[in-house]
């Protein structure tokens, strides 16, 4: 069970000047049951959809046959997909699997395939990519809620004749795709072409759809366990129905950053993982959060122009980096450190070999330690110092990093988000200004039913 320490953003836990008053807790707990009568309402007309995502046993069972089935006869899984529908198998693979997966090979892998995330169109990367990977061997996973994301869809058809062109009429075997399940361009691809499915709940969105099919297939694909995956989730909706503040560790944490945000201005979220494992997870929190909270309008339809910004940074290392910022730099940052209990390897820092040299006295201290006491040590240190300096924090504390606690740290911030949504008063499901720049590139690509912009911009007179 992931644990959720909140001290260090009240006051009394910092310098005694900045951060919350104690007092302020009382407060956002009597709004709380206006809050959660919210969120159950707007839970009963279906727009969080994501937490029926832990109710998925068919779909496990599906996916789960396709995996040990049809994707065990590749050694490479190619995932095309952007935002949502790449950063959650990314994450997965970087926490769950063995760091450097690709570059092990088939019996330090397990015999489970390789996984590279297109997530971008970048002609140099897309173009390394096929020249390394062999067609013949390769099982492509095309992801796109709505069928007709450009960028996925570009490099589908990049990559689709790159297959026709090794296999002929055999493509469509080493394509599978994940969309919308009655609608849009690679449904109907996919009927006429007999290629596999796999679909999107309707109700999910795409930065919300890393428990669905979407993340679910790549990870089964690699060996993680799916069915541990929605075990941890429901072990934070389980959580989530406490109608008490102080017992429902995601509405808490929305709470604060809304009131540390609305309160105090302390509109950058950083989250800090001290593992490498969960950097990818801190990334795709960057997404959620964004793209969730960063709202022109209010629900009432008033612009508001709001939304905390979110910041990904990564222990110990950005202690050499952000960390100077963070101590020294505005008030208007609050820090999610996560930290692991049970990092699972361990590594000893050694004495000096018998009859070598004796360490110099500044290094002295660190043989009979280990690399993980280091770094647990960097966090308290980096926590007790920012706090010191008057910098408000909370911790994370994840147990260990299996399956089903990162699926539960997964569904806390996706429920996390949909509170935070309430107490911001705007609606996190929905991404007005991405759908802008989507409409303007079908202008410029030439779609049809898309008119360039009226007033374009004009960036080349202003340049040096």
């Amino acid at each position: 069970m992931i644990r959720l320490a909140y001290g260090r953003m009240l006051q009394d836990g910092l310098d005694g000047t900045h951060g919350l008053p104690r007092a302020r807790l009382a407060e956002l707990e009597a709004r709380f049951a206006a809050v959660q009568a919210e969120v159950r309402r707007r839970r009963a007309g279906g727009e969080y959809g994501f937490y029926s995502l832990v109710d998925q046993a068919e779909a496990v069972r599906e996916i789960s046959t396709f995996a040990e089935g049809l994707g065990q006869a590749h050694d490479h899984v190619v995932v095309l997909g952007i935002g949502g529908s790449a950063l959650g198998a990314r994450a997965l693979l970087t926490a769950l699997r063995r760091p450097a997966w690709n570059e092990w090979d088939d019996e330090g892998r397990e015999f489970f395939p390789r996984l590279t995330v297109l997530d971008n169109v970048d002609p140099t990367t897309i173009t390394a990519a096929l020249r390394r990977i062999d067609p013949r061997r390769v099982l492509v996973n095309v992801i796109s809620k709505s069928g007709g994301t450009a960028e996925t869809m570009a490099q589908y058809l990049v990559v689709r004749a790159w297959l026709e062109e090794a296999l002929g009429a055999a493509a469509y075997r080493h394509l599978v795709f994940t969309t919308d399940p009655e609608r849009g361009a690679l449904r109907e691809i996919a009927a006429r072409d007999g290629i596999a499915t796999l679909s999107v709940p309707p109700a999910v969105g795409g930065r919300f759809s890393v428990l669905s099919p979407v993340g679910l297939l790549p990870a089964a694909l690699v060996g993680i366990d799916i069915a541990a995956l929605l075990a941890g989730a429901r072990e934070a909706v389980a959580r989530a129905e406490a109608d008490q503040l102080l017992r429902n560790p995601a509405a808490l944490y929305a709470a604060l950053h809304w009131a540390a945000d609305t309160d105090l201005g302390a509109r950058i979220d950083v989250l800090m993982p001290y593992t490498d494992r969960l950097r990818d997870f801190a990334e795709w929190y960057r997404q959620l959060w964004a793209e969730s909270l960063g709202k022109r309008v209010d629900r009432e339809g008033r612009t508001v122009h709001m939304g905390p910004t979110p910041v990904a940074a990564i222990g110990a290392t950005d202690q050499h980096s952000q960390v100077q910022l963070f101590m020294e730099g505005p008030f208007d940052k609050v820090i999610t450190f996560a930290v692991v209990d049970q990092l699972g390897d361990e590594v000893a820092i050694p004495m000096p070999a018998a009859g070598a040299p004796a360490l110099p006295k500044d290094l002295a201290y660190l043989p009979g330690h280990t690399l993980g006491e280091l770094l647990r040590a960097e966090y308290e240190a980096s926590a007790s110092a920012l706090a010191q300096m008057g910098r408000m924090s909370c911790t994370l504390r994840l147990p260990d990093l299996s399956a089903a606690t990162l699926g539960e740290a997964i569904m806390f911030y996706q429920i996390a988000t949909g509170y935070a949504g309430v107490w911001y008063g705007i609606d996190p499901f929905d991404q007005p200004g991405v759908e802008l720049g989507k409409k303007l590139t079908y202008a410029a690509m030439g779609r049809p039913g898309y008119d360039a912009p009226t007033k374009p911009a004009a960036p080349g007179r202003d340049e040096v």
